[in-house]
């Protein structure tokens, strides 16, 4: 029923490690080579991603915490009610064609990629990037449908997924096949496009080549020799994605309700079914963004026992709604969106094979179909109308 694209959960064991315990954060060298599938894991580690912390530094983050709090003021919005209709839409993973097709048969954008949604709510559930090439021009639709819904009374919620997490984090590159070439070229930062490329153009200039592409073919030659060499790619993406795609990603939610209906990328499992909303937003927010921090800007983490980033149960990466039997775990199902105070749930993370599926009494849907050629393309969407869930499905064609 399910595929098994990213089953296992890339190692920040050993990652995490070295950040906590050197002066300086671990090089991107040592990234790259310290990660390893979760199967390859003992038993013990492969039960659940193990950090190891600093007594006198996880001191400190108690007594800080303690006194911060997670107060709701100030906080991004992150629940509405009496919206008339949703759109929600799974992952992507770098299919734009797939997307724009399934925009415009949902009527959210015209012909020319303009909202025409009105007041709709479009949630896209993450995991944009990774795995197809044109995770940028996605990310960039997605950037201007907000402003434009905005405008119009409505919304463009794009949730952050695993896929976000770890490329803000800095470890995408490292897993194999996650950053195609095409997305990797895309992101390239016009700091390192005009570093590496300054030679190559100079020299066509000096023998006066008017033909624009056979210089665009030395360039894109250029390119893919870097990208070739692990150490130094991972460096130049991580440093151009989070340089310039990196704050917005940091804006958007982990987890949101719209008219009693929770949606997150894997899904609210028991343990954070305990928490407010806000606060899974806050804190996810805040340990991504002080693992970028800490690559970015060559420094140690400050968090030293993450509760979310990389954890097994959390929102990023949880799969027990696809993966659990019915019968034994519709307790547990009415249990959660109890805590919650929630009806339903949306979640996506794990392609199914078939179409959108409907799990635990209709309570629970799953509306990742493998949207991007990657996984098939198969297009779909989950149109919610006056408390009605329609499962949509669509060609590229139509």
């Amino acid at each position: 029923m399910f595929g098994s694209a990213d089953l296992s959960i890339p190692n920040a064991h050993s990652i995490i490690k070295y950040h906590l315990n050197h002066k300086r954060t671990v090089s991107l060298r040592k990234s790259v080579q310290a990660l390893k599938p979760m199967n390859q894991l003992g038993n013990k580690d492969s039960s659940r991603v193990r950090l190891i912390g600093l007594p006198f530094l996880w001191l400190i983050l108690v007594v800080f915490f303690s006194g911060f709090g997670f107060s709701s003021a100030g906080d991004d919005p992150y629940v509405w009610q009496e919206v008339e209709k949703i759109v929600a839409v799974g992952d992507i993973h770098g299919d734009y064609k797939n997307f724009v097709a399934i925009l415009e048969n949902t009527g959210l954008v015209d012909k020319d990629l303009h909202w025409t949604g009105g007041k709709i709510h479009l949630v896209q559930m993450g995991d944009v990037i990774d795995r197809g090439p044109q995770a940028k021009q996605c990310y960039d639709l997605l950037m201007r449908l907000q402003e434009e819904a905005e405008d119009a009374g409505g919304k463009v919620h794009m949730l952050l997924g695993n896929h976000e997490e770890i490329n803000l984090t800095g470890i995408a590159f490292g897993q194999p096949g996650y950053v195609p070439f095409e997305q990797f070229y895309a992101f390239l930062s016009d700091k390192y496009r005009e570093r590496y490329e300054k030679d190559i153009r100079k020299e066509y200039k000096k023998r006066g080549v008017e033909n624009d592409g056979e210089l665009d073919k030395a360039i894109r030659d250029l390119w893919e020799e870097i990208y070739n060499e692990p150490v130094k790619a991972a460096s130049v993406y991580f440093q151009s994605i989070n340089k310039t795609y990196g704050k917005w990603l940091l804006d958007q939610n982990v987890a949101i309700k719209i008219n009693g209906i929770v949606f997150a990328h894997g899904g609210i499992s028991e343990r954070f079914s305990k928490w407010k909303l806000s606060d899974i937003n806050k804190l996810a927010k805040r340990e991504l963004r002080d693992f970028r921090d800490a690559q970015l800007y060559m420094k140690k983490p400050t968090i030293a026992n993450p509760q979310i980033v990389y954890a097994p149960e959390g929102p990023f990466w949880f799969r027990g709604y696809a993966l659990w039997e019915e019968e034994t775990y519709q307790g547990d199902v009415d249990k959660i969106l109890k805590n919650l105070e929630a009806e339903y749930m949306v979640v996506a993370h794990t392609p199914s094979k078939e179409t959108i599926i409907s799990k635990f009494g209709g309570r629970v849907w799953l509306i990742d179909t493998g949207i991007s050629e990657y996984y098939g393309g198969n297009l779909s969407a989950l149109v919610i109308e006056k408390g009605k869930f329609h499962p949509k499905e669509f060609t590229d064609e139509e």
